[in-house]
């Protein structure tokens, strides 16, 4: 299986997540709920951890994929340089995969840098990948913790 065999969510960079959200109910997209506490991630290697801890997610899980609204503040952040250089849309498009670290390395076998990355204790978390000038979108790889 490769890393981007299991689509997981499409992430939408917003300018208020409140509106956003409101309008996807508002159409039958719901319900919302808050992404858990960024903190969780111990081992984080972003631009600016501050920026990084002040993204605003919810998550809507619908029965084939997930959708995400993220609302940047003004700290940097590649999410805030997207919203200013380019509006609302599309920042990145989420993959499922067993291990983290094991796409990491995958990815880089393949060619594809890593933008940003993300450990939780338990080894779980997310790599970005600077796919967007090549691919048009950032993608992204995601191991989730096992449920209790």
């Amino acid at each position: 299986m490769g890393n981007f065999d299991k689509l997981h969510h499409i992430c939408l960079v917003v300018a208020d997540i409140d509106r956003s959200q409101a309008w996807y109910e508002s159409i039958g997209i719901g319900p919302w709920q808050e992404y858990p506490p960024l903190k969780e991630y111990t081992d984080l290697q972003v631009p600016d951890r501050e920026g990084f801890f002040s993204l605003k997610y919810r998550v809507c899980n619908l029965p084939n994929i997930q959708l995400q609204l993220c609302q940047p503040d003004n700290r940097p952040s590649p999410q805030r340089q997207f919203l200013d250089t380019k509006g609302e849309g599309v920042f990145h498009i989420g993959f499922e995969v067993p291990e983290a670290n094991r796409a990491e390395a995958d990815a880089k076998d393949v060619g594809l840098s890593v933008l940003m990355r993300g450990r939780r204790e338990n080894g779980t978390g997310f790599n970005y990948y600077d796919s967007a000038e090549e691919g048009g979108v950032v993608l992204l790889t995601r191991a989730t913790p096992k449920a209790r």
